[in-house]
């Protein structure tokens, strides 16, 4: 499974957790965007994680995965998930 795959399955339980995915623009230089790491925050109560396209997208998978992992097991555990992603997410 390409990490493009891999992302889109992650977007997808995001969404149907209800959890906010933002991603950094990859701005010219002297841009505040384009220092940003990804990670997760709350915003009003709400979980966001922000994808930095400054990092890899093995840093993006795992930043997502992990937040997954602590915010959304539900959403997790009840879908069918392939080989792959549920590798990532440790399910």
């Amino acid at each position: 499974m390409q990490p493009a795959d891999v992302m889109e399955e992650l977007l997808q339980i995001a969404e149907a957790a209800n959890i906010e995915v933002r991603s950094t623009r990859s701005g010219g230089p002297g841009e505040a965007d384009a220092a940003a790491d990804s990670g997760v925050c709350r915003v009003q109560g709400r979980v966001w994680i922000v994808l930095s396209h400054a990092d890899p997208v093995d840093v993006q998978l795992d930043v997502l995965a992990a937040a997954l992992r602590d915010h959304a097991r539900e959403e997790v555990e009840r879908r069918f998930l392939p080989p792959a992603v549920r590798e990532l997410l440790g399910a």
